[in-house]
């Protein structure tokens, strides 16, 4: 039946998960991503009332991790940051070890 949970494959995506969160904790922007990751939803909030900078949110910790687990260079991921827009230079402006490079 196509409505049934296939177990095996959720707790192989889990484990998958677990295994990029790791990555990016141990990578070298591990302080980034924790930097993101505290961010009060307020100050997200507070870039525009716009309900979209929370999915800017997210593609900036889905770029993060990327960049951690890809080992890219710092340039690089500063570059892609920009790439994103406005909202995610102005989200890298309340990060502190991102605020001096944007």
């Amino acid at each position: 039946m196509s409505g049934d949970l296939n177990l095996d494959e959720i707790f192989a995506e889990m484990d998958a998960a677990a295994a990029r969160a790791e990555a990016t904790l141990n990578g070298q922007f591990a302080t980034i991503y924790e930097e993101l990751r505290n961010l009060a939803p307020a100050d997200i909030d507070d870039i525009t009332p716009d309900i979209s900078d929370q999915k800017e949110y997210e593609r900036m910790m889905a770029l993060v991790q990327a960049a951690s687990q890809q080992n890219l260079d710092q340039a690089e991921l500063i570059n892609r940051i920009r790439e994103l827009g406005d909202v995610a230079k102005k989200i890298a402006q309340k990060i502190p070890s991102l605020a001096a490079l944007i």
